[in-house]
């Protein structure tokens, strides 16, 4: 049986790879997918969704909702068209969206989670600004929530926005630190294990000539040579979110940790979004005053990780 998932996301390129895999991989199910800011406008976000659902002939079952627009902490965002593109694709511009794209209708949100409850697993992949205002809003009904997984955070190695925070925490800490005070059966997925779960060109050049999703090849192109010019020892695009998009069937693929998380709050702070974990031996009661524990990924079995998505992006799956 297949695992229900409702996506929270800011539908860059990583971010539409992850729902190109989540619509191929029948182990899947995306039941929703909330659109927020991040990466690109919550617009663009908007209109990339429905533009992979009619691509891929997605049926209505799947709700797409309007998600935040900016973050709690109240600041302008900022997008990022040199990693992502223009429009969040790369160097495909998409079809104009039609008018009813954009329509505010964040409440639905409640309604997807009643009617899954604890069949549904909640999978966070850009800023937290949307899944904390569910847990501002509808307490109760978060807690019949399944589990969360976050991709977001940054132990024992560089951020990516600063020298020691990620992009999803440092975009609204205030968000990320909600989040994860009450989100319940939560799993972090952290920068310093998606950066091992690279696509090379090669795997990419292999998908576009022998699986469905031929606009994969374009994006990742455009995604990759951001990541080339910046590091020019990198081998591939890292697929931060598709990893933990996987995470929630997969989960062997991983060596995981249990620990107390803080998140940096202080806005003009240099540790601005900074994760932060006590990893000092100390009895329960220590570790209960600094916070709940939280599952969080240390390494990949990056073999497991390439056969099983070179394996569904190809149409190979043996289910």
């Amino acid at each position: 049986m297949s695992q229900k998932v409702l996506v929270f996301g800011d539908i860059g390129i990583d971010d539409t790879t992850a729902l190109i895999y989540g619509f191929f991989d029948d182990a899947i199910d995306i039941v929703g997918v909330v659109a927020n800011y991040g990466n690109i406008s919550r617009e663009k976000a908007l209109a990339n969704v429905h533009y992979v659902k009619e691509l891929f002939d997605i049926g209505p079952s799947v709700k797409v909702i309007a998600g935040a627009e900016i973050p709690m902490t109240g600041e302008t965002p900022n997008f990022f068209p040199d990693i992502h593109g223009e429009y969040g694709l790369g160097p495909i511009k998409p079809p104009p969206a039609e008018q009813s794209v954009v329509k505010e209708n964040f409440m639905e949100v409640a309604e997807v989670i009643r009617r899954y409850e604890d069949e549904l697993v909640i999978v966070n992949i850009g800023r937290l600004t949307s899944l904390a205002t569910m847990f501002i809003l509808y307490q109760t009904d978060m807690s019949s929530v399944k589990g969360y997984y976050f991709m977001g955070g940054a132990f024992w190695t560089a951020g990516n926005v600063s020298p020691v925070a990620e992009a999803n925490f440092y975009g609204d800490p205030l968000a990320a630190h909600i989040a994860l005070k009450y989100a319940h059966n939560t799993t972090i997925i952290p920068l310093n294990v998606t950066r091992q779960a690279v696509a090379t060109p090669q795997m990419v050049d292999y998908i576009a000539q022998a699986g469905q999703a031929k606009i994969l090849k374009p994006m990742l192109d455009y995604y990759y040579a951001f990541y080339k010019q910046r590091n020019p020892a990198i081998s591939g695009s890292p697929l931060h979110d598709v990893v933990t998009l996987m995470a929630v069937v997969y989960e062997d693929m991983f060596v995981f940790g249990r620990y107390p998380v803080q998140i940096d709050r202080e806005l003009d702070s240099l540790a601005r979004g900074q994760s932060i974990i006590d990893i000092r031996p100390s009895n329960d009661q220590i570790h209960q005053d600094k916070g709940k524990h939280h599952r969080i990924a240390f390494n990949l079995d990056y073999r497991l990780f390439y056969n099983r998505f070179m394996a569904i992006m190809t149409g190979q799956q043996t289910g």
